[in-house]
């Protein structure tokens, strides 16, 4: 099957990492992916919250927010609206749930790190590109902290990135974009480490059902995607790998 944008099925659109793109944060990455674009800063500070002082461990959390013109019409800002959506708090829950899960927060210290995740142009994955975009602006923050203060244990589990496939007349496709997974048949998102082990999976059959073969399947893609997006995120930030835990 041929694609609109010209893909095939089990291609991933074209993906670059600017890692270090905003000159004040602790770290940064800016993430594009097809026409999909994305900006994470993390900062760092050296206080936990309530719940977590005194454990001796760090934090990790996240925002997420899109801007007015990331798509194609004009939204609201969600301060002007006077409170944030739904889907932009489960997101932004999803990233922190994705990122605690790849660090050693023991390791970390009693200190917190916030990923502010904005969309500067949205069109399909966005909440995929924000976590695999969080992982490098973490990371690159992660290494500022180890040359001041080294760690004593390597806190980065292993590395991690996120992709979205889905179902389309039965076949399976990698990537989709905004007109891929408004007419999808099942939408699959997916966060993978790079020794294969999975955080978390979030799917559903939009026009309809599917059995575990189909599930398969798709996760199998996934994977394939989730190995590219890994090599260029080596790639993109190699010092990092002294972070990251061996097998």
């Amino acid at each position: 099957m041929v694609r609109g944008d010209g893909r095939a099925a089990n291609e991933l659109r074209p993906i670059t990492f600017q890692v270090g793109y905003n000159a004040w944060a602790e770290g940064s990455c800016l993430i594009d992916m097809g026409n999909t674009r994305v900006l994470v800063t993390a900062t760092v500070e050296d206080r936990v919250p309530p719940f977590v002082r005194g454990t001796g461990q760090g934090w990790i959390s996240a925002e997420y927010g899109m801007l007015p013109r990331a798509t194609h019409d004009r939204t609201l800002r969600e301060a002007a609206r006077g409170r944030q959506q739904g889907r932009t708090v489960e997101i932004q829950r999803l990233i922190g749930r994705a990122l605690r899960a790849a660090v050693n927060l023991k390791a970390m210290g009693e200190r917190s790190v916030l990923l502010d995740c904005d969309v500067l142009q949205a069109d399909g994955g966005t909440r995929t590109a924000a976590i695999t975009a969080a992982y490098l602006a973490l990371m690159q923050a992660m290494l500022k902290i180890h040359k001041t203060h080294p760690f004593t244990t390597r806190p980065f589990k292993d590395w991690l990135a996120a992709v979205s496939v889905g179902l389309k007349d039965g076949e399976a496709l990698l990537d989709l974009n905004y007109a891929e997974d408004s007419h999808i048949d099942v939408d699959l998102n997916l966060v993978m480490t790079g020794r294969h082990q999975m955080v978390e999976i979030q799917g559903t059959g939009e026009q309809g059902w599917f059995n575990l073969d189909s599930l398969f399947d798709l996760v199998d893609l996934a994977q394939s995607g989730i190995d590219h997006m890994v090599e260029q995120e080596r790639a993109a930030l190699p010092e990092g790998e002294a972070l990251v835990a061996e097998k």
